[in-house]
């Protein structure tokens, strides 16, 4: 048994470590949801409060990936529209692809700055590649509360007792 909820917990923590980076996977809430799954059936592996720090740590990953292309806009000169056509295309390319989200990023800002706040050509790009530049960011803010979760749960959990072999 305790091999099983080791080896889902692992499976849970991969797939929301690649979802960091990969658009459609939950990331960092699929990571904790396995923490929390570890620690219902093997109770005594790790502390309540040792879960409430991972999910801390969830929830500045959550934040650094809403205000980071938000911020990165607005850092860069970008207006509210700006920051919400950055939004907007951020959500349409998450569907496609990696690069989509990027490029998303950049055309929602790009056009909501150009056409909805009726910037210059040069003030809507500026916007553009300050969205892109808090989107790089929030990712690495991302990866790096992924990094921390990983940690704090590899270091309190201890290890399975793996069955030995019989020669």
């Amino acid at each position: 048994m305790e091999i099983a909820v080791w080896t889902l917990t692992l499976f849970l923590a991969f797939v929301g470590f690649v979802g960091v980076i990969v658009p459609l996977v939950p990331g960092t809430t699929l990571m904790l949801l396995g923490f929390v799954v570890h620690k219902l059936l093997l109770p005594d592996s790790m502390s309540w409060s040792m879960i409430g720090w991972i999910a801390v740590a969830w929830f500045a990953s959550v934040v650094v990936d809403f205000l980071g292309v938000l911020l990165g806009t607005r850092l860069f000169g970008g207006t509210k529209w700006g920051m919400a056509g950055a939004s907007g295309g951020a959500f349409v390319g998450m569907f496609f692809s990696l690069p989509a989200l990027l490029l998303g990023t950049i055309f929602g800002a790009v056009v909501a700055e150009r056409y909805a706040a009726k910037r210059t050509h040069r003030d809507s790009l500026r916007a553009g590649f300050g969205a892109a530049f808090g989107f790089v960011l929030s990712t690495a803010g991302r990866l790096a509360c992924a990094v921390v979760m990983l940690g704090l749960f590899l270091y309190v959990a201890p290890w399975p007792h793996w069955p030995q072999w019989p020669w």
